[in-house]
């Protein structure tokens, strides 16, 4: 990070998500984003964020640190752990996922599939007008609000 400017805690799981789109493109560098979002939908790391487990995750050692984000070192308060409940049950809504019905026979993505696009898409474009309003220009690499 250029400097000190700390993430809000609601961008960690935008952050997962963007962390996890750039690799796919690096792997893959002739893929574009939608494609790599694409991919990304049916990835074990998708399925932790969409179950609810990469919160659960969170919150579990969140708890048995005494509410102390190991990342920040400190402690996050009621407010931020309903926030964080509400984004975990957004998450758990917008991405439900059924498998092997990704696509129709038509290759066209069913409406519940679209859905989950959509909001990964959403939560990507917050990551990266977050690093623009704060000058971590230098994190933006998939220009989505371009």
């Amino acid at each position: 990070m250029s400097n000190k400017t700390e993430k809000p805690y609601v961008l960690r799981a935008a952050e997962f998500v963007y962390e996890n789109i750039i690799e796919i493109k690096k792997q893959n560098p002739e893929i574009n984003n939608i494609q790599a979002f694409e991919i990304f939908i049916t990835t074990k790391d998708y399925d932790i964020l969409s179950s609810g487990e990469f919160h659960d995750k969170w919150f579990l050692e969140l708890k048995n640190n005494k509410f102390i984000d190991q990342i920040t070192k400190k402690k996050i308060n009621e407010e931020t752990l309903r926030l964080l409940e509400l984004q975990k049950d957004s998450m758990v809504k917008f991405l439900m996922k059924i498998p092997k019905l990704y696509y129709t026979k038509s290759h066209f993505p069913l409406e519940i599939s679209q859905r989950a696009f959509d909001h990964l898409w959403r939560v990507c474009e917050s990551y990266e007008m977050w690093c623009k309003e704060t000058d971590q220009e230098d994190l933006i690499y998939l220009n989505i609000i371009e």
